[in-house]
C-alpha cells in the first residue's frame, strides 16, 4: 500500500515532457530538508494520506484516459514495492517517469526491461543536501532521463557546472538549470550559461508556477 497525500490531471511543469498532460501520483514522506522545498507538507509525518494500492493507482491510471504518469514526492523511491507500482504501470500502457531528490539509488528500476524516465535533482549548495546525494546514480542514466540543477545562487551555478563536466552529464542524459523560485534572476542564469559555453544544458521554468500561483496544490 502506498501513502498518496494528493492525485490530480496537470501539464508536466518541467522535464523533457514539460508542458504535456500528466497524472501526478504525490506520495508522503522524504528523507531530505532543502531550503526551498516547495512540497514540504508533503513530507511531514502528520500529512493526510489516502493508502492505495499498486492496483488502486494502476486503475486510476487507466481510467483517467492520460497517458503520461509523473510519481512525485515527498520522495517515491522511498516507497516500498515502487517497481511494483512502475511494472504494472507500464504493463497497462503508461509512460511513467520518476521524480526523485537524487538521494537514494535508482538501479533496480533502472536496470528493468521497461524502465521508467527518471528526472533526477543534484543538490546544490544552497540547498544544504548534497552530502546526501548517491553519485552512483549517475551510471544509470540514459538518454530518456534527465538530471536537474535546481539553482539560487552563483556559487549554485559554479557547482552545478562542476558536476555536468566530471560526470560528462550531457553525452548521457538531458541536463537542465532552474531557478529556485524567487531567489535568482533567470536572465542571470542564462548569462552564466553563455559565459561558460554550457552547451547542450538547458533552462527551465517551473510553468505550473507561472500558470498558477506558485503556492498553489493539485496544479
Amino acid at each position: 500500500m502506498f501513502p498518496v497525500v494528493e492525485h490530480f490531471i496537470s501539464i508536466n511543469g518541467e522535464g523533457t515532457r514539460a508542458g504535456e498532460l500528466a497524472l501526478f501520483v504525490r506520495f508522503k514522506g522524504c528523507g531530505l530538508n532543502c531550503s526551498y522545498c516547495d512540497t514540504a507538507w508533503a513530507k511531514r509525518s502528520d500529512a493526510p494520506a489516502e493508502m492505495l494500492s499498486a492496483e488502486d493507482i494502476a486503475g486510476m491510471a487507466a481510467k483517467s484516459g492520460i497517458k503520461n504518469v509523473t510519481l512525485t514526492g515527498g520522495e517515491p523511491l522511498m516507497q516500498k514495492d515502487i517497481a511494483v507500482l512502475v511494472r504494472l504501470l507500464i504493463q497497462n500502457g503508461s509512460r511513467v517517469e520518476i521524480e526523485t531528490n537524487g538521494s537514494i539509488p535508482i538501479e533496480e528500476l533502472a536496470m528493468l526491461d521497461e524502465r521508467p524516465a527518471f528526472t533526477m535533482d543534484y543538490k546544490l549548495p544552497s540547498s544544504g543536501m548534497e552530502k546526501y546525494m548517491c553519485l552512483e546514480n549517475f551510471r544509470f542514466l540514459c538518454c530518456n532521463d534527465t538530471v536537474k540543477f535546481v539553482s539560487g545562487s552563483m556559487e549554485d551555478l559554479e557547482r552545478a557546472q562542476e558536476i555536468i563536466e566530471k560526470y560528462s552529464l550531457c553525452k548521457n542524459c538531458h541536463v537542465y538549470i532552474s531557478p529556485v523560485f524567487g531567489r535568482i534572476d533567470p536572465a542571470d542564469i542564462v548569462e552564466f550559461m553563455k559565459e561558460r559555453r554550457l552547451n547542450h544544458v538547458r533552462l527551465q521554468l517551473q510553468l505550473h508556477k507561472f500558470i498558477w500561483d506558485p503556492q498553489k496544490r493539485g496544479v
